[in-house]
């Protein structure tokens, strides 16, 4: 299995600025292919803001087919996977939390989120689909924040082929510090029950809504352990070379791969 190299973008994103947000979006795939990356990954909401409070009034439905038709043009452009957080509109009675995924041959789906927080809830509609992508040899699924809490998600994925999760966050409030912390004490936990790479990130800084963001971003091995790790108040694309020989040792080894040993039957 060939190495797969990631971008993790903690980026500040204002809530309603769609072109000031593209732009920055923009730039920084543009780094990241300066540095040799094969995929990027931008938090939760990165090209509208996530809001907390009438989504719909930051991103119309005309704006979400310009969001998508930009980033379906740039990931051809850039030869590049981008996946990209957006409140999507799809003019129905309530918007979505919407990831999407697009490439170098287009676009290739839209993830919404399944789970949504008791205050996402009230406002935001809820996807039905637990989807995974493929990339060249490497299968890929997406949670977003809250969803990474419930741990049938991260097996679920794994069963359908996942090598990787991402998961992009819209996490508000703490310091850096203790948002590293709180999420390393459940996401070594998806890697290495499910042999799988997990990588995470977060905004970073003020909404102009009245939230903000610590910025954290991390990259696990299928073994749980951390690969590398950012935190801090500024923005930041930290790197990461996912190792094939890493995934594949992992899964043949008889003693730390433990899906295959799994007894549905008790637990359906």
């Amino acid at each position: 299995m060939i190495d797969l190299k990631i971008a993790m973008v903690c980026m500040h994103s204002d809530l309603g600025h769609i072109d000031r947000n593209l732009d920055r979006i923009a730039q920084f795939v543009e780094t990241a292919a300066r540095e040799g990356a094969q995929m990027i990954c931008f938090p939760e909401a990165a090209a509208t803001g996530y809001a907390l409070k009438e989504p719909e009034k930051y991103c119309s439905a005309q704006d979400t087919v310009r969001i998508m038709d930009d980033l379906i043009q740039m990931g051809r452009d850039m030869k590049m996977v981008l996946i990209v957080g957006l409140v999507e509109n799809s003019g129905g009675k309530k918007p979505y939390i919407s990831q999407l995924i697009t490439g170098p041959k287009g676009f290739m789906g839209v993830y919404r989120k399944t789970h949504l927080s008791p205050t996402e809830a009230r406002i935001y509609g809820a996807g039905e689909t637990l989807g995974v992508f493929v990339y060249g040899e490497w299968c890929f699924g997406l949670q977003l924040c809250y969803e990474a809490h419930f741990p049938e998600i991260s097996t679920k994925m794994a069963l359908s082929g996942a090598d990787l999760l991402l998961i992009p966050h819209a996490s508000p409030r703490s310091d850096p510090a203790a948002k590293f912390e709180s999420w390393m004490r459940h996401l070594p936990a998806r890697a290495f029950d499910n042999g799988v790479f997990v990588a995470a990130c977060n905004p970073v800084g003020g909404n102009g809504g009245g939230l903000s963001f610590p910025g954290v971003a991390l990259v696990l091995g299928p073994d749980g352990r951390l690969i590398r790790g950012f935190r801090g108040e500024e923005e930041n694309v930290l790197l990461a070379v996912l190792k094939g020989e890493t995934l594949t040792g992992i899964r043949e080894h008889r003693m730390k791969y433990f899906l295959p040993r799994r007894r549905p039957e008790l637990y359906p």
